[in-house]
């Protein structure tokens, strides 16, 4: 099993003033997936109950001279603490841009080592920070590379969560949604987040004592579309709510106030758009990022970042 490649200027960029800060405030552990073809970032896939998330890149991304084998179709996968991660390519940036040498690069690759005090090799991710006349290296420890099923496990659930909501919304301000979710928190521990084809988001926290509430309205929407009902426009939002759930033009989950506030700490990514969706059968809310080509409003095909949120049992508020 052998990885090692270097990073280029743009994934640095990418990783250490977006994504990595993401990533870390979703949770402290994340499994780095590293294929052929792509290197992702995980958290959640392998159960634990929380926010599911995958940020993939093409490896031309992030990478060149990207080398990687493995017995398990040339895939690797691994355990590893997004603060250590990001914290280590933060100082091999800082080494890289004291050495004053143009020629500085910062190779990546997997080593096993024995640790102080240990007779028994471990695995590390290593930093190496190459001059023309000195090196400087940094070890960050991962877990044991995962089994074969363990992977089969990984793929699988990503292969399930390629299935795209049949309607999105797109929330402009995604500042905005989390000053109201913030505000929500204070209320109560469970949301419910409705979505209707036409357009129009609403997010509804309730307690014995009170329902606190905020709508989007007329948001763009992605696939399955339908036309604002005549007549609705003098109905409160909650009232219009149930009415399309009942036509059959909205979906209605209850999630945890807290998932949707983590997820929202994925706009330190600097995504240029962010569309929200309900899974059939009501499965998960889903929150897909888009990325565009720098200088343009084309979608960036090479970065995907999504989140996926659990669904909660309706008696459960």
């Amino acid at each position: 099993m052998k990885f090692k490649a270097f990073l280029t200027l743009d994934g640095v960029h990418l990783l250490d003033k977006r994504f990595l800060p993401a990533l870390d405030k979703l949770g402290r552990i994340c499994h780095v997936y590293l294929t052929p073809d792509h290197a992702m970032f995980l958290h959640n896939l392998l159960g634990g109950g929380g926010v599911q998330s995958v940020a993939q890149f093409d490896k031309d991304v992030l990478f060149r001279d990207y080398r990687i084998s493995s017995q398990n179709a040339g895939r690797i996968a691994f355990a590893v603490d997004a603060a250590l991660l990001h914290r280590a390519l933060r100082s091999a940036l800082t080494i890289q841009e004291q050495a004053r040498d143009e020629t500085a690069a910062i190779q990546i690759k997997l080593v096993k080592k024995l640790p102080a005090g240990s007779r028994n090799p471990a695995p590390f991710l290593t930093f190496e920070t190459k001059g023309r006349v000195s090196a400087v290296v940094q070890d960050v420890p991962i877990s044991k590379p995962l089994s074969r099923s363990d992977v089969l496990q990984i793929q699988s659930a990503l292969d399930a969560s390629q299935d795209l909501p049949q309607t999105l919304v797109q929330v402009p301000d995604l500042a905005q949604l989390q000053s109201l979710v913030d505000r929500l928190k204070y209320v109560g521990d469970v949301l419910t987040v409705s979505i209707a084809q036409y357009g129009d988001l609403h997010l509804q926290v309730s307690t014995s004592l009170v329902t606190v509430g905020s709508e989007l309205r007329k948001l763009r929407v992605l696939g399955v579309r339908a036309d604002p009902p005549i007549g609705d426009q003098n109905l409160s939002a909650l009232a219009r709510t149930e009415l399309a759930i009942q036509r059959g033009g909205a979906l209605s989950v209850q999630v945890s106030l807290k998932h949707l506030a983590r997820s929202l700490h994925c706009h330190l990514a600097k995504p240029d758009c962010a569309f929200y969706g309900i899974a059939p059968q009501g499965a998960c809310l889903t929150v897909i990022f888009q990325f565009f080509i720098r200088g343009t409003r084309l979608s960036d095909k090479s970065i995907s970042f999504y989140c996926r949120l659990p669904v909660l049992d309706p008696g459960s508020n």
